[in-house]
C-alpha cells in the first residue's frame, strides 16, 4: 500500500507540473520538502490531515492515491523535441488519470471494446503500402469516397479511445496502447479542427501500420502524414475535384475542399505538390507568398471546419447516472468536476 501511495502521489504532483517545493507552498507549509520526498519514496505515509491537504493542493480525491493505474505502453510522441521534459511527464500522467477514469466508467456500464482494425499481412516499406492501407481502412470503416464528417466519433465508434487534454501548442498528440491491447489517441484540445483531424489520423497510422524495421523515425512520420492525408481525401478523389495538372489553384477552390473534407489549405497544397498536380517550384512560390502576404496567410490559416470533441466518456457517465449505476458524487469524481456543476447539467428527458 505504501508503494502504491508513493507512486500515485508522485504521479499527481507531476500531473500538476509541481515541484516538491511548490507542493509544500500549496499546502501552506504544513509539511517539509523532506516529508514529501519520504512519502514519494515509500519511507513514510501521511496522516489523515496531511492526506486531505495533499488532495486539496493536487486537486484529487482521496481514493485516487489507492487505485492501481492502467499501464500505457508502446507510446509514440509527436513533436517530442519541442516539449520540455517536465511538460512531457505532466502530459503522460494526465493521460493515465484520464484513461483510468475512462476504463472505470466502461466497466460500470458493461461496455467492452475489442479493437481489431489491424492489417498484419502488410508490412509498410514504401509509399504504395501506405496508400494500400489507407484504402483498406476506408473500406473496413465503410467510408466509400465520402468525406468524413467527424473523425473523433469515427475513431470511438471503432473502439479507439480518444482523450483530449489542455496542452501548449508544442504538443499535437500521441498514440499508445492501454495494458497492451487497447489503442488510445491523445489530442491537444487547443488545436484547430483541421489540425486535430489530421493529427488524429496520423496517430491512427501509428496504430494500424506495421513498419519495416529499417525505416527511420522521419520515414515513419512521413508515412503517417501521407496516411492521414489519404484517409481524409483519397488521391483519386482529390484529382477528380482539382484536376491532374494545374498551374494555379484559387483559395476559393481550396476553401471549398477544406470545408467539405476538414483538411487545411496547407495540407491540400502539399498534397497537390506531392501528387504532381502542381510543380515543386509552384509549391515553393506558394510558401514564399504566404509568408510575405499577410492577407493570404490569414486565408490559408483560417479554420473553417466545425469543432470536434470527444464526448463518449461524458455520455457514458451521464448514462450510468440516469440508470442509477453511480451516485452524483461518483459522477463528479469521474468527470473531475464539482458535484454542483454536474448536478446542474444533468437533466432527465
Amino acid at each position: 500500500m505504501n508503494e502504491l501511495f508513493s507512486q500515485r502521489l508522485r504521479s499527481a504532483r507531476i500531473m500538476r507540473n509541481m515541484s516538491m517545493d511548490h507542493l509544500c507552498i500549496k499546502m501552506g507549509g504544513i509539511v517539509s520538502k523532506q516529508s514529501i520526498s519520504k512519502y514519494e519514496s515509500g519511507a513514510s505515509v501521511p496522516n489523515s490531515t496531511i492526506l486531505m491537504a495533499l488532495c486539496d493542493a493536487l486537486d484529487v480525491k482521496p481514493d485516487y492515491f489507492f487505485q492501481q493505474p492502467p499501464q500505457i505502453v508502446h507510446v509514440s510522441f509527436r513533436k517530442l523535441s519541442k516539449l520540455p521534459k517536465k511538460e512531457e511527464k505532466s502530459i503522460r500522467e494526465i493521460v493515465k488519470d484520464d484513461v483510468e477514469r475512462y476504463n472505470e466508467i466502461e466497466t460500470i456500464c458493461g461496455n467492452e471494446q475489442h479493437f481489431d482494425t489491424s492489417f498484419p499481412d502488410v508490412i509498410v516499406t514504401a509509399e504504395a503500402d501506405v496508400y494500400l492501407l489507407a484504402g483498406k481502412l476506408r473500406d473496413r470503416w465503410h467510408l466509400g469516397n465520402d468525406a468524413i464528417g467527424n473523425i473523433i466519433n469515427l475513431l470511438e465508434d471503432n473502439d479507439i479511445k480518444v482523450v483530449e487534454i489542455d496542452a501548449s501548442l508544442g504538443f499535437d498528440g500521441f498514440s499508445g496502447w492501454i495494458d497492451g491491447d487497447q489503442p488510445v489517441i491523445v489530442l491537444n484540445k487547443n488545436m484547430s479542427a483541421e489540425r486535430k483531424r489530421f493529427t488524429a489520423l496520423h496517430e491512427v497510422g501509428h496504430i494500424v501500420m506495421r513498419f519495416a524495421e529499417e525505416l527511420t523515425f522521419s520515414e515513419k512520420e512521413h508515412f503517417c502524414h501521407l496516411f492521414a492525408s489519404e484517409v481524409l481525401i483519397p488521391c483519386y478523389e482529390f484529382k477528380r475535384l482539382i484536376g491532374d495538372h494545374r498551374h494555379d489553384i484559387s483559395i476559393n477552390e481550396l476553401s471549398s475542399l477544406q470545408r467539405q473534407y476538414g483538411i487545411s489549405i496547407d495540407a491540400l497544397m502539399y498534397k497537390a505538390k506531392y501528387l504532381g498536380v502542381i510543380s515543386e517550384r509552384r509549391y515553393k512560390t506558394f510558401c514564399i507568398k504566404k509568408n510575405a502576404d499577410e492577407r493570404l496567410k490569414r486565408a490559408v490559416d483560417l479554420s473553417i471546419y466545425a469543432e470536434e470533441k470527444s464526448d463518449r466518456f461524458e455520455n457514458m457517465v451521464f448514462m450510468a447516472l440516469s440508470k442509477e449505476l453511480i451516485t452524483m458524487s461518483k459522477a463528479a469524481a469521474l468527470l473531475n468536476k464539482p458535484v454542483e456543476e454536474v448536478a446542474n447539467s444533468f437533466v432527465l428527458a
